[in-house]
């Protein structure tokens, strides 16, 4: 059987944070706020993932109130993720993100994103796609505020 997740996540951009997106670092002013890296793309992931198998969202597994996760690489979120979904019998068949944020510019690091995202979820590279948009100068992510991610992903379950 097939089963489809979805995600979303933003976070504010903040002068002296390292930008962190799709598991990579981008040469940037501003990053991500959060309580973890504020990897908006796979925190996003992690939330499609475990909806498409009926398993929460990302807050309930790693709690911002939670202080192990301060500060932590998102990356070990999607390990963890795609552990449960293999203990669940599930297997990724593909994810499609899309970034949403003014600047910077992330063609230069959709390769390297794809590649770190498969690493982190032990899968194949050709599993992922990330897309990158502006939001044209609307809203906060358009006035270079905030930055935001949507994952789908596709399942298979027992």
């Amino acid at each position: 059987m097939l089963r489809v997740g979805e995600g979303w996540d933003s976070h504010r951009l903040v002068e002296g944070i390292p930008l962190r997106i799709a598991c990579v670092d981008v040469a940037y002013q501003r990053g991500g706020s959060g309580h973890s890296d504020g990897d908006a793309a796979a925190h996003a992931l992690c939330d499609a993932l475990l909806g498409a198998v009926g398993l929460g969202d990302i807050g309930s597994h790693f709690s911002p109130q939670d202080e192990r996760w301060r500060g932590a690489d998102s990356a070990l979120f999607l390990a963890e993720v795609s552990r449960m979904l293999a203990s669940a019998g599930a297997r990724l068949v593909n994810a499609d993100l899309t970034v949403v944020v003014e600047q910077p510019r992330l063609a230069p690091y959709i390769s390297s994103m794809r590649e770190a995202l498969a690493q982190a979820l032990g899968c194949g590279v050709s599993a992922i796609s990330v897309k990158a948009k502006t939001a044209e100068a609307l809203g906060p992510v358009g006035e270079g505020e905030a930055i935001e991610a949507r994952a789908v992903v596709l399942v298979e379950v027992p």
